[in-house]
């Protein structure tokens, strides 16, 4: 991995982006989102994570995120793919409403074959490339740039129509999926 995506001072703020393999749309079931939310809360309440904006899209999620406790930034990020990846694919075994079932096991699946770091199955592409977000500018930039996703992809109008991304959170609505810490 290129030493310009490395995780060098745990007291930053990061834009990292996880992605699934091959891009496939995983995110289009809103149970799979809903783990993924889920799996943020848990860490914003036990493992120090500092969430500070979010976009979940269908094939990606784009987070700006920092740490306030012991754990290393790093060390999180690996816990939260580790814990959504076991949980979605338990949600694809056992879902009735999964259509794409074989699909996702088999290229979930063949992906997982091709990586020695995983035993059967990988879910997420292994990097992040986290981008230390060390001036103003930068995270003006990766804000707008993490709210505009769904704008951009013609999914909404407005970034605060879309209900997967903390866009509402800086809108200052009351409806929202998750609390963030602002920074604008």
């Amino acid at each position: 991995m290129s030493r310009k995506y490395k995780i060098r001072d745990q007291d930053k703020l990061y834009f990292v982006t996880f992605t699934i393999v091959e891009w496939i749309d995983l995110f289009t079931r809103k149970d799979y989102r809903d783990i993924f939310i889920e799996s943020l809360k848990f860490c914003q309440k036990n493992k120090g994570l500092d969430l500070c904006a979010y976009c979940i899209m269908s094939s990606h999620i784009h987070l700006i995120i920092g740490r306030n406790g012991e754990e290393k930034i790093e060390d999180v990020i690996r816990d939260i793919k580790k814990f959504t990846s076991i949980k979605f694919l338990e949600e694809i075994r056992k879902s009735p409403l999964e259509s794409r079932k074989s699909f996702l096991l088999e290229h979930f699946g063949k992906a997982g074959r091709k990586n020695s770091n995983n035993v059967a199955f990988q879910i997420w592409q292994q990097h992040n490339h986290p981008i230390e977000l060390n001036t103003t500018g930068k995270i003006q930039r990766c804000l707008n740039y993490i709210h505009q996703n769904p704008v951009v992809a013609g999914i909404v109008c407005l970034p605060e129509e879309y209900l997967y991304s903390s866009a509402k959170n800086y809108a200052g609505l009351t409806e929202k999926l998750i609390e963030v810490i602002l920074i604008d």
